[in-house]
């Protein structure tokens, strides 16, 4: 197989970020092969109310790129039961939780579950998504970490499975065994997981001491990458892609506390080529990137295609002062 040409890709967990970087960013996720995307909220300022999701939307509306974008609230104290309501009236119909703490700009996340039990009932109501980054804070005294923090958050997603049964939920860039197993055996057609494409590459060694492969949640054991793949390779219709796609400036990552995020976007069908031909799946591109992940969000397929071609790849050294995933490496995959 020498190319193949395939609809635009949807990356339904893609960090586009605000300000000066905002236009570069979307125009390399389009140069990526992607037509659709979710942005996430967690800027600066997260977009914790309807008001700053339409605010947002419009300065990106502004930039006239062509990419279609998803938006969602950032679960805070400022998202009441109100703020779900007004938000499904501007067609937002997704929340993104952020266990306080765990990653970048999660520091207005959520402490108290229970506490947002009403926002989850209007979420219900009113049909939104639960997008979820599945971690708990780590606690040295009961042995939580980084490396086990997604595990052990699947009880808290059993609860809140139990008391709202017909909420969707999307468990967010999953990376462990336990994760893969608890989605794939659920007999809930509400639940469903995105897996990213650096995932499906790297393991702890790759990313202790390399800063660039340092995101969260972290790249785990051999184990966990290969029941990531395992489950892609199944064609299970529960996972499909979410990139969390995330850069930042070089100086921001090269530092004694580097930033958690691995950039994707300018190559994401590339990458996700490269890895699904060496792992033996190749032919699951299609269903993963773009159909599977449209249809539990209830959208339309995408209408515009673009050709892959097998052809040796150089990924740029920096783009715009973001190093990208796999710098300076060859792929076997490219856009024509």
């Amino acid at each position: 197989m020498t190319s193949i040409t395939l609809p635009l890709l949807d990356d339904l967990h893609v960090h586009l970020r605000e300000g000066d970087m905002l236009s570069n960013v979307i125009q390399e996720t389009i140069n990526g092969g992607v037509g659709r995307v979710m942005a996430m909220p967690n800027l600066k300022n997260p977009l914790t109310t309807a008001d700053k999701v339409q605010e947002y939307q419009n300065y990106i509306k502004s930039l006239n790129l062509d990419l279609e974008i998803l938006y969602s609230l950032y679960l805070g104290q400022d998202t009441t039961p109100e703020e779900i309501v007004k938000a499904a009236k501007l067609g937002v119909k997704n929340v993104k939780m952020y266990p306080a703490g765990v990653t970048t700009n999660s520091n207005f996340g959520v402490s108290d579950i229970t506490s947002f039990y009403l926002v989850f009932e209007a979420m219900q109501e009113n049909d939104f998504i639960f997008n979820i980054h599945g971690e708990v804070p780590s606690d040295y005294g009961r042995n939580i970490c980084v490396m086990n923090a997604e595990a052990k958050f699947l009880p808290i997603l059993a609860e809140i499975q139990k008391n709202f049964p017909k909420l969707k939920i999307v468990l967010e860039h999953m990376t462990s065994a336990e994760a893969v197993e608890y989605v794939k055996n659920c007999d809930s057609e509400y639940l469903a997981a995105s897996i990213t494409v650096h995932h499906l590459d790297l393991v702890v060694d790759d990313w202790a001491g390399k800063i660039h492969n340092f995101c969260k949640p972290v790249a785990k054991f051999p184990v966990d990458r290969q029941a990531l793949r395992d489950i892609v390779k199944s064609g299970n219709p529960k996972f499909f892609l979410g990139s969390d796609s995330a850069p930042h400036m070089r100086e921001l990552k090269e530092t004694a506390c580097g930033c958690a995020g691995v950039y994707t976007a300018p190559y994401l069908a590339p990458y996700l080529a490269d890895v699904l031909e060496r792992i033996g799946c190749l032919d699951r591109l299609v269903d993963f990137a773009t159909v599977f992940g449209a249809q539990f969000y209830g959208l339309e397929p995408q209408k515009k295609t673009f050709i892959l071609t097998k052809k040796p790849t150089v990924v740029d050294s920096e783009i715009h002062g973001v190093v990208p995933f796999r710098a300076e490496e060859t792929l076997s995959w490219g856009i024509e």
